[in-house]
């Protein structure tokens, strides 16, 4: 079957799509513009394969952009939906279900002693900055560029031409005003972040970053920085803010915290937590979160925060995550896919630097360390594309762009490894 043929039914749902939706998606990446290709429509998942409407199935890599962990349509999360589906599903009140997911939260992460939820990582981000702020009665934010923390409009900007001017809007609708509210500074360059200290003293609310950079591709935090920024943070009575958003209950049980040792203030979640489902959560020490409302002054709210359906995906997938060897199987998983891809890579000549932490990994085409948002921006994209599109063609699903991560699950078995390093060898040998 030819290629035209192949995915005739998702061409002709995609043309149809972009005349009632902007772009003909919901969310931009998901149109496969970053890989020149028309985007697949999904029909089904179970386990770790995906099928799309042609009836095309996939060993799927993206995994709903991280929150399948467990895998497609687990039977215990799917059976826990539904029994709350059938007492109704949405209340606008509160729930036991509600207390008992925030406690498993509170169980797994130490610098967590309260939690808020909340409907997507983006509300818990723009939440936890305005709590931030809030408590320190500062107005400034740092963040690093290439990480993405929402769409919120002090979160979409790019750097300025220099560190004193802050940042400039990077998307039309941002005001000018809100945009300078925040600071830029390369991820993993600890200099960058003390000059900024100095140049806004007393000034700065929140460090925020993601403790592995994980929307630029995984980029792994150097050695020492996240002790370095927690240092800063003290030191001039700021809050550190960890978004886990990716990497939280995914890395470790207890997120990017565990792994590495250091705390954070405040810590926004998702994705995984809800385990398919839209939640998120932000949460921290009690002193800050107290400062919400009601008990507090900072206004925060939401109808749909902590809806039934959601609550119980999360707490049937963190039981599970929380049985004995869960995290040994995904980084055995991982850690074969990882070798896999590298060898393929060596045996065709192709230099590729794969960073993996944990369950999630990105190859970069360059045979250059990547430490940061410029790194990655060097790699070669245009031989990324042709590897997406041959790799897709062999039955295999990744990320549509460069700059996003695999995520591996529980339901990836070896087989599934095995096939997929199969696959790459072949793309290899061919770009």
């Amino acid at each position: 079957m030819d290629k035209q043929n192949k995915y005739n039914k998702s061409v002709q749902a995609f043309s149809d799509a972009c005349e009632c939706l902007p772009g003909g998606v919901n969310s931009p990446v998901r149109a496969f513009g970053g890989v020149d290709e028309d985007p697949l429509f999904i029909d089904s998942a179970t386990g770790s394969k995906i099928r799309d409407i042609d009836g095309n199935e996939y060993i799927d890599y993206v995994g709903s952009w991280g929150p399948m962990i467990l895998g497609h349509a687990h039977p215990e999360v799917l059976k826990a939906v539904m029994a709350a589906a059938q007492k109704g599903t949405s209340f606008g009140a509160p729930t036991l279900a509600e207390t008992a997911l925030a406690g498993k939260i509170i169980g797994a992460f130490d610098s967590i002693e309260k939690v808020r939820l909340v409907s997507s990582g983006t509300e818990a981000v723009m939440s936890a900055i305005r709590l931030a702020r809030g408590y320190t009665k500062k107005d400034l934010i740092i963040k690093m560029v290439g990480c993405y923390h929402g769409h919120s409009d002090s979160l979409l900007v790019a750097a300025g031409s220099g560190l004193a001017e802050g940042a400039i809007a990077s998307s039309p609708g941002v005001p000018d005003s809100i945009a300078k509210m925040t600071i830029i500074i390369d991820y993993n360059d600890i200099d960058a972040a003390a000059k900024a200290f100095e140049v806004y003293k007393g000034k700065i609310a929140a460090v925020l970053v993601e403790p592995v950079a994980a929307n630029m591709g995984v980029v792994p935090p150097a050695d020492g920085y996240l002790r370095t920024l927690r240092d800063l943070c003290d030191k001039e009575e700021s809050l550190l803010i960890f978004d886990e958003v990716i990497t939280g209950f995914r890395v470790a049980l207890g997120g990017a915290q565990q792994l590495f040792g250091v705390k954070a203030d405040m810590t926004c979640l998702g994705k995984i937590i809800g385990g398919g489902l839209p939640v998120g959560a932000f949460g921290g020490r009690v002193d800050i979160m107290d400062m919400l409302a009601p008990v507090g002054p900072v206004y925060q709210a939401g109808t749909l925060s902590g809806n039934p359906l959601a609550t119980a995906a999360a707490i049937a997938t963190i039981d599970i995550l929380a049985q004995k060897g869960t995290y040994e199987r995904l980084e055995s998983s991982a850690a074969m896919l990882e070798a896999g891809l590298t060898d393929a890579a060596k045996e065709a000549g192709v230099d590729v630097t794969i960073n993996r932490v944990g369950s999630i990994m990105s190859c970069f085409f360059t045979d250059k360390k990547i430490q940061n948002f410029a790194d990655v921006q060097s790699t070669d994209i245009k031989r990324f594309k042709k590897f997406f599109s041959l790799m897709l063609g062999q039955g295999i699903y990744l990320a549509p762009s460069a700059y996003e991560a695999m995520f591996v699950s529980l339901a990836h078995s070896s087989s599934d490894i095995e096939k997929t390093i199969e696959a790459a060898k072949n793309s290899f040998q061919k770009i």
